[in-house]
C-alpha cells in the first residue's frame, strides 16, 4: 500500500501497539472509526486550508479492505469528505464488506448526512428541512463577522470560528442570539461554535449504529464533539465488546477528551501511524 511520505510510517510505540491489538483477532467483525479535522488532518487556521495527511484515503482504502466497518465520522459536510478521502481503489460506500470488496463510509454533520455506495449525499429528512434557517443565518453571521472571524457555511450547519482573532466574544454573543432567534442548536468546538437543527443525532448514536454485529472497535478523535462517540464506545465495552477510544492530542487538546479516551496519541501523524499499523500488522491469535 502506498504510504503517505514514500517510506513506512514510524512503528507506534509498544503501549498503543498493545491497546489496539484486540482488534486484530477478528478484523472481520471489527469497526475501525475516526473523526478528520485533527485527527486525518493537522488543525490549520483556516477551515478551507485542511486537507488529509498524504496517503490518507488510501490508507482508509486498506483498512476498509481489512476490517468490517470503516468509517469516517466529521463535523464536515460529505461532499468535503467525498473530495479529499475517496482513493483511486474504491469510491465511498457503505463501508461493510460486500461481494466486490468494501470501502469507507462517510458520515457528515455529526450524523446529520452520510454517503451512499455511488456517491450521494442523503440528509436526515428532518435536519434538511431546516436549510431555508441555516442559510438566513450564515448571511446575517457573515455580513456582522468582525475581520478576523471565519463564518463556515455546511449547508445544513454553521460554523463560527474565531481562531485567528483573539477572544471569542463576538463569537459567543452572535451564536447566541442566533439560537434564540432561529431555534438552531448550539454546540462548542476547538475555537469554534457550531448552530445546527435541534436533534437527538450526534456522534455517538453514529457509533452506536455502526457497531451493531460487531466484535471489537475503535474510534479515533480529537474535540468534545467526539465525546459522544467515546461514549458509545464505553457503552459497548460495558456489554462485553473490545473497544478502544483514541484521544488525538495536542497542545489545545480538551481536558474532557483526554481523561474520556483509553489511549492517548499526539497528533495526526502519531494517528497515521497507528491506523497504518492496523491496516499492515498480521492478525493476533
Amino acid at each position: 500500500m502506498p504510504d503517505r511520505s514514500g517510506s513506512d510510517p514510524a512503528l507506534p510505540p509498544r503501549a498503543v501497539r498493545r491497546a489496539l491489538a484486540p482488534l486484530l483477532v477478528d478484523p472481520a467483525a471489527t469497526a475501525v472509526l475516526s473523526d478528520f479535522d485533527g485527527t486525518l488532518s493537522p488543525i490549520v487556521d483556516d477551515p478551507d486550508d485542511a486537507r488529509p495527511l498524504p496517503g490518507a484515503a488510501l490508507l482508509l482504502a486498506r483498512l476498509a479492505d481489512r476490517f468490517g466497518t470503516v468509517a469516517v465520522v466529521s463535523g464536515r459536510p460529505v461532499s468535503f469528505l467525498l473530495d479529499h478521502l475517496s482513493s483511486t481503489e474504491g469510491a465511498a460506500g457503505t463501508g461493510h464488506r460486500t461481494g466486490g470488496g468494501a470501502v469507507p463510509h462517510f458520515v457528515g454533520l455529526y450524523g446529520l448526512e452520510h454517503s451512499t455506495p455511488d456517491g450521494r449525499v442523503v440528509p436526515d429528512p428532518v435536519a434538511a428541512e431546516w436549510r431555508p434557517v441555516v442559510d438566513a443565518t450564515v448571511a446575517r453571521l457573515r455580513a456582522a463577522a468582525p475581520e478576523g472571524a471565519f463564518v463556515e457555511p455546511k449547508g445544513l450547519a454553521v460554523t463560527v470560528h474565531w481562531r485567528t482573532v483573539p477572544g471569542a466574544a463576538w463569537a459567543s454573543g452572535a451564536v447566541r442570539d442566533e439560537e434564540e432567534r432561529t431555534g438552531l442548536q448550539v454546540h462548542p468546538g476547538r475555537r469554534n461554535l457550531e448552530l445546527r437543527p435541534p436533534s437527538a443525532i450526534d456522534k455517538g448514536s453514529v457509533v452506536a449504529r455502526l457497531l451493531e454485529g460487531r466484535r471489537a472497535a475503535c474510534y479515533f478523535g480529537d474535540d468534545l464533539g467526539d465525546l459522544p462517540a467515546f461514549a458509545a464506545l464505553a457503552h459497548a465495552a460495558r456489554r462485553g465488546m473490545a473497544t478502544v477510544a483514541v484521544a488525538v492530542a495536542d497542545e489545545e487538546s480538551p481536558a474532557e477528551v483526554l481523561e474520556a479516551a483509553d489511549l492517548i496519541v499526539q497528533g495526526p501523524d502519531e494517528a497515521f501511524a497507528a491506523l497504518y499499523w492496523l491496516a499492515e500488522s498480521p492478525p493476533v491469535g
